[in-house]
């Protein structure tokens, strides 16, 4: 009987040793979506920005090669 007893005892030791080894993880919280969508915004602004830099760009020079082609239009005459 003592045997049975201490295999008993023993057994809800181990039980109880072994329920408590692997603690339960905490939740994490779900990340919004929000920051993805305004990186997606800030990079789109970014690209027509630089669409516009270059856009201006390509006019300033368009008109400045005209204005040398008048200018050297009006020193022939």
């Amino acid at each position: 009987m003592r045997k049975l007893l201490a295999a008993l005892i023993a057994g809800l030791f181990s039980a109880a040793v072994f329920a408590q080894a692997t603690p339960a993880t905490p939740a994490t919280p779900a990340t919004p979506a929000a920051p993805a969508a305004k990186a997606e915004a800030k990079k789109d602004d970014k690209a027509a920005a630089k669409t516009e830099k270059k856009a201006a760009k390509s006019t300033k020079k368009t008109a400045k090669k005209d204005a040398k082609a008048d200018a050297k239009a009006e020193k022939k005459s």
